[in-house]
C-alpha cells in the first residue's frame, strides 16, 4: 500500500514533494477526510490549539512520524503514540520570532506604548527614554531561537549572556547552565525567554526568579505563557518594580477582564512570533525536505524523540 500523508497544505501548494505517497488535506475541520488510522506522516495544523492537533492521535492514527510546523511540541507530545517520531519545525521560526523579541524590546524600552496613546489623545509626550545600546541581556533558552535574537541583539551594542539547560561554549562566547541564573539575573538590564515548555521549565520565572532580576529591568517571553508565573508576575508589574513584553501568556488567549491587560508597564502582542510572512515558505521548505527523506527511508530532521 501506498503511504499516506496528512497535511494542512494542499500538496498542489508545496512544490517538490515525493511521488508516490497519498496526500490527504486536513486543516482543523470537523470532519476527517479520511480514516487517521491509515495516517503514516501526520503534520497537524497550525495555530488551531492543541484540541485540533491531537483530534487525529486521539481517533486512532499512529503514524510514523509527526511534524509539528511549531518549534515547540508541547500541544501535541503527551499525545503522540509510542514508537512514532515527533519532529519540529527548527528553521521555520527562528528569524519571525526573533524579529519580535527585538520589537517588543525596543516599543518596550522606547516608550512606544506610551507614544501611541499619547497620538491617539493628542498629547506631546517628550522626555528621556532607556536605550538598549550598552545595555545587558541575558537570553534564558539558548537553542535556534535564542541564537538568532543575539544575531539581531548584537548590531545595538548590548551585552550579551546566554543560559541553556547545560553548559557549554558557543562561536559567541560561553553558554551558562540554567543553574547559574540566580547569579546572573541581577546582571540583565533585559531578559528574554525563549526556552521550550517542559516540567523543567514551566513556572521558571516565578517569584524568587523575578525577585532577582535588577530594578526597573524588562522581563520579554517569547517562549510559552506558562514558562512565566503570571500571579508573580502580575505582582511585580503592580508594584512598578520590573516591567515586562508578552507574547505569549497564561491563560492563552487572555481573556477580556484578566488583569494582565491593564497591568502597569506590560506591553502584550497575541502570540504572533510566528505567523509572519516568513512562515509559509519556510514551511514548505521543512516539510518538502522531510517528506523526501521519509520516503527514501533516510534519517528526519528536527527529531524530538523517537517513541
Amino acid at each position: 500500500m501506498p503511504l499516506t500523508v496528512w497535511l494542512p497544505l494542499p500538496a498542489a501548494d508545496i512544490p517538490g514533494l515525493p511521488e508516490g505517497p497519498v496526500y490527504v488535506h486536513w486543516d482543523g475541520e470537523d470532519d476527517f477526510p479520511a480514516d487517521p488510522a491509515d495516517a503514516d506522516f501526520y503534520v497537524p495544523p497550525y495555530l488551531k490549539g492543541a484540541e485540533v492537533a491531537t483530534r487525529p492521535l486521539r481517533h486512532g492514527a499512529r503514524p510514523r512520524v509527526v511534524q509539528t510546523l511549531t518549534a515547540g511540541t508541547d500541544h501535541v507530545q503527551h499525545e503522540v503514540p509510542p514508537g512514532t517520531v515527533l519532529c519540529n519545525a527548527r528553521g521555520v521560526h527562528e528569524a519571525s520570532t526573533a524579529e519580535l523579541a527585538l520589537t517588543l524590546i525596543l516599543a518596550s524600552l522606547r516608550g512606544i506604548p506610551s507614544f501611541v496613546r499619547g497620538q491617539d489623545a493628542q498629547e506631546w509626550r517628550a522626555g528621556y527614554y532607556p536605550a538598549l545600546a550598552d545595555r545587558t541581556a541575558l537570553v534564558v533558552g539558548y537553542g535556534a531561537i535564542g541564537s538568532a535574537i543575539e544575531d539581531r541583539l548584537v548590531p545595538f551594542e548590548c551585552e550579551v549572556l546566554r543560559v541553556a539547560r547545560t553548559a557549554r561554549d558557543s562561536s559567541r562566547g560561553p553558554v551558562h547552565a540554567l543553574a547559574e541564573l540566580p547569579a546572573l539575573l541581577p546582571r540583565a538590564d533585559v531578559v528574554i525567554l525563549s526556552t521550550p515548555l517542559t516540567d523543567a521549565t514551566r513556572h521558571l520565572a516565578d517569584a524568587e526568579f523575578l525577585s532577582r532580576m535588577r530594578d526597573g529591568a524588562l522581563l520579554v517571553n517569547v517562549a510559552r505563557g506558562p514558562v512565566v508565573d503570571t500571579k508573580a508576575l502580575l505582582a511585580e508589574l503592580e508594584s512598578g518594580r520590573l516591567r515586562a513584553a508578552l507574547d505569549v501568556t497564561d491563560p492563552e488567549p487572555l481573556p477580556k477582564g484578566h488583569p494582565l491587560w491593564h497591568a502597569p508597564g506590560l506591553l502584550v502582542s497575541p502570540h504572533v512570533g510566528g505567523s509572519t510572512s516568513a512562515f509559509f515558505p519556510r514551511a514548505k521548505r521543512l516539510l518538502r525536505s522531510q517528506l523526501l527523506r521519509f520516503v527514501a527511508g533516510e534519517p528526519l530532521e528536527n527529531v524530538v524523540t523517537t517513541g
